[in-house]
This record gives structure tokens, sequence and C-alpha cells, in this order.
């Protein structure tokens, strides 16, 4: 399906597209560079909004320490990068730095731990941090829309602003360390949506990663946002997109659908979008855990002394563990009416199950953050009030900061983990537990067991996580059916010993080899392919601004100039001139179809030359052309993609392919009807050689599905038939077989060259049954006797790629081209013999 980013080319720039290097038009040079191309890749510049550093103010108060933030994704990511890989991180820091000391911290940073700072004022990082992206992007991406005020955060321009400026900013820091044809930029998360956009205007070839990490929301939440296309486009100009599960790309790639006309294609395992000529890869890759970390942890002194500790407090009872950041989306509250529903339903359990809630600090604050507090600290109340007895306590609350080797030890003694979150962008809280679960032979031994004791574990999931797909031991809730979730909760408490083993082993096998570093060299190695395939186009930067986007064309397609095709017309003797119609003479998106007088006027006029032969191929009906045409007496027609074709005027119709046999259409009508009455917005087109089913007024999503539905559905049934079924630009068609503007051409060249070999062919369309007559031109042209100078324009309009050789961007250029050749022939005398002169126009 031709990508309406081609289409609409013009709707995005003052510019035209032209060939070449031209004033105000960015260029890269044709050739790429040495290292362009996905070699070994020697640095990658990660950026983030928050360095994975740590930092405390000296004791003196007269300078900082820093240093890693173990606990930090991006610094685990380096691990599965190389040691021959250097890594240079671009983010904030986590705390405030005086602009007098922010020169002596940069360097600082650049020197020991090659971390580029960011600074930028309180009150813009304010605007940025807790405006735009915790009050109107984090929920809008968590599916809560501000229905009213105090229901998340309504649009704010200056909230959006401060958003643009903090993008910007993050730009201007990694051009300072990048070498653009050496170096790979990978950037994380929904706070540096725009940043590829700004990197892309400072270099066209940069390698340019982007992986989110939180959900993607449906087109029917993210369309509500103000500025929705301009994040889009934003993204849109990295090389790689990557998101956790197929949900998340699937939507994004909806709202690339709905919101822009783009389309997508899977081609031997990977899906790409191509935007301007471009491709940009989908990745679809859950993030993993940094498996020797946690592994080193468990080892650690301090774990073992915490566990046994544990491990003495709860002795005899059965532990259910929950771990999250005080936060609205982390189905808490929902989890404590979960436990107060268990302790109701099996009060044998009283006095046997603990429910430890670890409440993390919160990363955002405001009004929600406080209602989360108090509710999860009342509900808590509540259930311990009813429940609770002397030495016990169903729930416990933990509402501190808890260092990784304590945590370790909850997940080691917890028989089941309970993950209840509403909605969460992966969530590695349940990867984490596996792996404690499974220990090791040191823990094991300091605790008296064998080192062959079955290990288990069990998880209790929300359906929407982003881990959840990867754990099909795990039991799936919806965590809004507490009931559901009660149960869920007894089922993993009495599921037998042997069950729970066996589940733990296929989550542990998964969860070990699939860890941080398998994810990190995945989505770099597809960051390299991609970059690979895009490096071998010649790029131009066009538009301002956050619409600024790159137009990618290979290297022999250029733009087809009216002095070079007005010189080589005015040098030749024997011409023919095919046309297209709709996309070429006429704009996909006008009402009115008929041709404009212009139009019959310069038809006329190149009709009216003897020296050429002019045809439109066009997939309208013959009734319709020849109705439209009839001003044009000279012009030769060829209807419904060529079966129909007469020379000129007062000649009869001949059909192209022989075909006395339409009973197919019987069987094709009733399908067709019952795909039109469930489809809305579609409708059937029936010509007197095919039948058309039209969806370009339906649903996007609905009617692909259903066009390809169709498609299958139509192939079984007529697979002993004498057709053709094809999928168009947004129609399905059935038609006889060898009936194609291909196969039209063909008969008209050769027919031509049995009088005189043509030596100037030009042939325009815009739409995929046009590919056919570019095909098909060379190939006849190689049959048909050599001419000394014989010159060939293919030219496609608006689409990009083609196996046309030149483009033009729209019909207004087609437009002018003709008539600068119409011009051309009335200005030469002509006395040659009259020849048969009848042009070829083609329809998509």
């Amino acid at each position: 399906m031709v990508s309406k980013s081609f289409v609409d080319l013009l709707d995005l720039s003052n510019d035209p597209l032209p060939f070449g290097t031209k004033k105000g038009l960015n260029t890269v040079a044709d050739a790429p560079s040495p290292s362009s191309g996905g070699g070994g890749v020697e640095r990658i510049i990660i950026v983030a909004n928050i360095l994975p550093l740590s930092a405390l103010r000296k004791p003196d108060n007269l300078g900082w320490s820093f240093g890693w933030d173990k606990d930090s994704l991006l610094l685990q990511l380096k691990d599965g990068l190389g040691e021959d890989v250097e890594v240079v991180y671009v983010g904030c820091l986590n705390v405030e730095i005086d602009p007098k000391e922010q020169d002596v911290v940069a360097a600082t940073l650049l020197g020991s731990f090659n971390c580029v700072p960011a600074f930028f004022g309180v009150d813009l990082k304010r605007r940025f941090y807790h405006g735009f992206c915790k009050q109107q992007l984090w929920p809008l991406f968590h599916y809560m829309l501000p229905m009213t005020p105090d229901h998340g955060g309504r649009f704010d321009r200056s909230l959006w602003q401060a958003y643009v400026s903090v993008n910007k900013i993050f730009a201007d820091k990694v051009m300072e360390v990048i070498s653009p044809d050496e170096d790979s930029v990978w950037i994380h998360d929904y706070h540096l949506m725009l940043l590829p956009t700004f990197l892309r205007n400072r270099f066209s070839k940069m390698k340019i990663g982007f992986f989110l990490h939180s959900p993607f929301p449906s087109s029917e939440i993210y369309r509500t946002l103000p500025v929705r296309e301009e994040i889009l486009r934003g993204l849109l100009n990295a090389d790689l997109i990557g998101f956790h599960t197929f949900d998340y790309a699937r939507h994004f790639l909806s709202c690339c659908s709905r919101m822009l006309g783009l389309e997508y294609e899977s081609k031997r395992g990977y899906i790409g979008l191509e935007y301007y000529g471009r491709t940009v890869g989908i990745k679809i890759m859950p993030v993993g855990i940094h498996m020797s970390q946690l592994e080193a942890v468990l080892r650690l002194a301090d774990t073992e002394w915490r566990i046994g500790e544990l491990k003495a407090k709860y002795n005899g009872k059965i532990v259910l563990l929950g771990v999250d950041d005080v936060d609205i989306f982390k189905g808490i509250s929902l989890k404590l009416l979960a436990m107060e529903q268990l302790l109701k339903e099996h009060e044998d359990l009283v006095g046997k199950v603990v429910l430890v809630q670890i409440l993390n600090p919160a990363r955002g604050r405001g009004k929600d953050v406080t209602e989360v507090q108090t509710e999860t600290l009342l509900t808590a109340q509540r259930i311990n009030e009813i429940f609770g007895k002397d030495g016990y306590q169903p729930v416990e609350l933990v509402g501190r900061y808890v260092p990784l080797y304590e945590r370790i030890a909850f997940y080691t003694i917890a028989e089941c983990c309970v993950v209840a979150a509403v909605r969460d962008g992966m969530n590695l809280i349940p990867y984490e537990y596996i792996v404690c679960r499974q220990g090791t032979s040191e823990l094991d031994a300091s605790f008296g067991l064998p080192s062959d004791t079955p290990k288990r574990s069990m998880l209790v999931v929300s359906e929407f996580i982003g881990c959840s797909p990867s754990l099909s031991g795990a039991i799936r809730v919806n965590p809004w059916n507490i009931e559901a979730l009660a149960e869920a909760m007894n089922t993993a408490i009495t599921m037998p010993d042997a069950e729970k083993q066996m589940r733990h082993e296929k989550h542990f096998r998964y969860v070990s080899t699939h860890d941080v570093a398998f994810w990190a060299q995945s989505c770099i190695g597809d960051l390299q392919r991609t970059c690979k395939e895009n490096s071998r186009k010649r790029c131009y930067g066009l538009g301002f601004g956050l619409r600024f986007r790159i137009v990618s064309l290979d290297h022999n397609f250029r733009k087809l100039a009216t002095e070079h095709i007005v010189w080589a017309y005015k040098k030749s003797n024997r011409r023919a001139i095919l046309l297209d119609y709709d996309g070429t003479m006429m704009p996909q998106t006008s009402i009115i179809k008929t041709p404009s007088p212009e139009v019959l006027t310069v038809l006329n006029t190149l009709c009216n030359d003897p020296k050429n032969v002019v045809f439109i191929v066009s997939g309208r009906g013959r009734q319709t052309l020849n109705e439209w045409f009839s001003p044009c007496k000279k012009l030769g027609i060829a209807a419904e993609h060529g079966y129909f074709f007469r020379w000129q005027m007062e000649e009869e119709w001949e059909t192209c392919v022989q075909v006395t046999d339409f009973g197919w259409k019987a069987v094709v009508g009733p399908i067709f009807k019952l795909y039109t009455e469930s489809t809305d917005g579609s409708f059937v087109e029936e010509k007197e050689s095919a039948v058309v089913w039209h969806f370009q007024d339906a649903d996007p999503d609905f009617g692909s599905w259903q066009a390809k539905e169709l498609l299958d559905h139509l192939e079984s049934v007529l697979a002993n038939e004498p057709v053709v079924v094809k999928s168009g630009q947004q129609i399905v068609e059935v038609k006889p077989q060898g009936v194609s503007k291909g196969v039209a051409v063909e008969k008209l060249l050769t027919s031509m060259a049995s009088q005189e070999s043509p030596d100037f062919i030009l042939c325009i369309g815009d739409d995929r049954s046009d590919e056919e007559m570019f095909e098909i031109i060379d190939s006849t042209m190689a049959s048909l006797p050599k001419t000394s100078k014989r010159e060939v324009f293919a030219c496609t309009v608006g689409q990009k790629p083609s196996k046309a050789r030149y483009y033009l961007d729209d019909t207004v250029e087609v437009l002018n081209l003709l008539q600068g050749l119409a011009t051309a022939s009335d200005s030469l005398s002509v006395s040659s013999p009259r020849v048969m002169a009848s042009r070829v126009i083609l329809e998509g």
C-alpha cells in the first residue's frame, strides 16, 4: 500500500523536493561514509532523562561526590555491549547543581564517568518533568484522560514548550560529544521523544535508536493529545523504535496509520515502517534483568543474615510479597482488597498468610501520590483490625527505602509474588523474584539445604503489565476483579509443590537467557541492520522545527526536470506518451474527477503533433473515459487496466485478452456483498471485465483486516477460475488473467514498432498498478529494433521508492511538464508525413 507520506509530500513543506542541491535544502553526500553500513560499533551514546549516577554533597559542603547507580538499567545494559564498545551517557543529575559549580561537575563527570550532564533551571525542570512528563504524558500513556481538572492534567502549552526546550538542550549536549559518522545514539523513554528530530536536523544520516519503557496507548487514547503528530514525527526520525510488547508496538503503528497515513510491512521477521523513503524499524523486545548483579548480592553476608532473620520472623507462615512504587497505576489498594477477600473466604488461612507490601518511594508528587499513600495505609489498618491478633498482622507495610540486599531477602522467603498493576510498561519485579527463588549453592549450604533441593516459585501477575506475556507459567489476572485476584492468590498458595517447581523451572530458563545483556545486544544489532539499509540512499532534509523530516531516495532515482525532457522531446521523431489519470492527471483527493479544461487542452495539443502517440491507460471503465475525453478525438484510451483499448475516438474498442466466460462474477458478487455489509464505508465497483471492492472510507485497521480476509476467501474460492485476485491501494480486485497495464503497454509499443520504433517514451503513473508499466518498458524496448538515440522516461508521482527512474511530486508538476512538451510541439514546424496520433494515459 502506498504510503501517504509520499502522496502528501508537499503538504508538509512549501518547497518542492528537488533533485540535487538547492538553496534551503539540507543534503547529504551520495556515497555513504566508510563507517556507515553496520560495521562494528565503536561508541554508543546513551541518552536518558537521568544519568546512572548517584550524587552526594561532601561533608565539608565544598563539592560533590559521585558514584555509579548499580540499580540503573542504563548502567546494567552496558555489560551487553562488549568491552570493545565505549559508552557515553547523556542525561540529568538527580540533584540540583549550582550554576557556579556546573563547569567543574561537567568536567569531572566526563573525565571520570564518561557522562555528559545536562543542566537547566529549577523552573524549566519542574515544567518539563513534573509538568508535561508526569502530568500529561505519563497519565495519558497509562490510559488516564483528563476528563476533569481533578482527573489528570489538562494540556498546558507552556508545559509543552518546556518539553521542547529540554529536548533541544539534550540535542546540544549530544552534539558536544558525538562523531556523527561513527557513533550511534540510543535514546530512552518518553521524556525525549522529540530528540530524534533535533538530532536528525543536525546530521541526516546519524544512527539513532529509541526505546520506550512505558506503555504506548491505543489510538483512541493517544489521539486526544493536542501535539500527537509532533511526537509521532519526532519518533519517526529515529532509525529504530523499540517497545516491550507487541501490544505497545501495535498501538503505535495504528496511530501512525490513522494520523499520518503510514503503513507497515513485515519482512523476514522484521517490522518496518516506510517514512519518506526511509525504513524505520520497529523492535519488540522486553528488557531483562542483570543476572550477575542479583547473584552477586545473593552471595553477600548481609543478604544471608537478613534471609535468616526473615525466616525466623515468618516461621510457620506463608508470605505473599508485593513490591511497588507508590503510584496510582500499581494497583496496591486492589491487592490489599484481594487479601481481605482471601481471608474472608478462607478463614483457615487467618493467622497463616501474611502479605508483605514494600512501598518504594514515589517518583512523582502531588495529590495522586498522597491519595495512594492514604488509601493504602487506611486499608491495611482496617484489614489488620479485622483479622489481626496477638503476634499476627495479615498486612505488613514496609514504607521506607529497602536496599537491594534486603529486597532480595524478601524475595527469597516469599512463597508467592503478587503484581496487581492496572497498567505498567514492563515491571521487572517478577523476574527478580524468580532469580532469587533459584538462589545459589552457597546460600543453600549456609541454610543446610542439599544442592539438589527443588526450587519453587509462584507468580500472580496482572495481565496489564509488560512482562505478563513472557511469563506463561504465572497466574494472570484482571486486578480490577477483586474476587478473581483473591482466588488466584489462594491457588498460588495451595498448588502442589511439583507444579510450582515445573512453573519455576520454565520461568527461570527464560529469565536467565533473556537478560539485560541479551536485550541490549538485540536492540543494537537491529539498529545497525536498519541503519545499514538506510545508509545506501541519498538523503534530503525538509521542513522546519518539529516538522523536519528526511526524504531518502535511491541513488538512481531523481526528479524529472522539464528542461531535460523537452530537449530530448525536440530531438525525437517518433514518440509514445503514456499517462495515468487518477493520481497523475487528477489528484486522488479531488471530489470532482472530470478532467479540467487545462488537461483537455494540453492533451489535444500533444495529440495534434503527428510525431506523437498519446494514450491514457486507466483502471476506469471505457464508458466513463469515453465521456470525459470525447473532446480529444486523436487520444488513445486503454480502459480497465488495458482490457479495452482503442487508438482514436472514431475507432472501435478492442480487447487485449479474449475472455468468453464471466461466470466467475456470479461467485464473486455475493462474497463482495457480504464483506460490504459487514464493513462500514466500503463499496463495490463492477466493471465490464472486473469487480473491485473499495475500503478507503472504512476504518483503516478494520478495512485492512477485512481486505486480507477477503483476499484469502477469494483466492480459495476462485482457485480453479481463470482470474487474478489482487490487492491495491485500499482495494481488492478480481479480473481476468493476463490483464494488466504492463500487458497493455507492451502491446501498444510493439504495435508502434511494427511501423516505426519509438525513440522517445514518456510513461507517468502514481500507484502500484503503474509499476507494471515501468517494469515492462525496459524489457519491451530491449526486444525491439535498436535506435541510435532512444530516450525512456518512466516517472512516478509522489510514490517513492519505485521501479521508475524519475519522479514528480504531484499532479501540478505533471501538468506543468506536459504543458512544456505541448509548448515545444507548438514551436516546431512539422513537415513530416502524418503518422498515427494517439495518446496513452494510464490510471492507477
